[in-house]
């Protein structure tokens, strides 16, 4: 073990709160500070696996503003969107889209205990309709003021912590639901790549004081 025994166990503690069935796809979120607020949301609650569709081309990760919470969860971009959400469909998920329509609805009348992929789109033109015809359903947060949008990381915050309500109500944070095969494998990969980070961390501070 490249750790120590004590972090080990703080990071394998957290592994074993993970709820590997609740997801998250951001489907072109072009905002640095957005996306890096969506990753610390995921965090906070959970949440290990972030997908996400970028057609930018500046960073998309701001570490100032994920605290560190970016190495905590597991992310991967998507080019293929079929073939992605198809195995998603495959893998048992209900796809559920943030999207205003006649269709919509209350984005708490929807069962977050079962697996899910919540999916949050662009600042402008929300969640694309390549992507929307996947959706098994589309959620909407009521607005009572002038505004009739929220930002979209504040967005996904309020769908994800209901999902967290009905999980923990549920007491699915209590047992982990990840194996402890995967636990292992997960938590040696974080453990090395800190290890690599605290090395060239060393090394720059090396250069800097030559």
């Amino acid at each position: 073990m490249f750790i120590t025994e004590k972090r080990a166990r703080k990071i394998k503690a957290v592994l074993e709160k993970k709820q590997k069935d609740l997801q998250v796809f951001s489907d072109n979120v072009t905002n640095q500070h957005n996306f890096s607020a969506i990753m610390r949301t995921c965090d906070a609650v959970g949440v290990l696996y972030l997908y996400y569709r970028y057609l930018g081309n500046e960073e998309i990760i701001n570490e100032e503003i994920t605290m560190g919470s970016h190495k905590w969860i597991i992310y991967q971009e998507i080019e293929d969107i079929n073939s992605f959400f198809k195995k998603k469909k495959d893998e048992g998920f209900q796809i559920i889209a943030t999207h205003l329509s006649e269709d919509s609805i209350h984005f708490r009348k929807v069962d977050y205990t079962k697996p899910t992929l919540v999916v949050v789109g662009n600042e402008i033109n929300g969640v694309s309709e390549e992507v929307l015809e996947y959706a098994d359903k589309k959620i909407i947060i009521p607005m009572y003021g002038m505004a009739q949008s929220l930002n979209v990381s504040v967005a996904t915050g309020v769908i994800l912590y209901e999902a967290q309500r009905q999980r923990e109500e549920r007491g699915l944070y209590e047992k982990p639901s990840l194996s402890k095969e995967e636990i292992e494998n997960i938590l040696k990969k974080w453990a090395t790549d800190d290890l690599i980070k605290h090395k060239m961390k060393e090394s720059a501070v090396r250069h800097i004081k030559k």
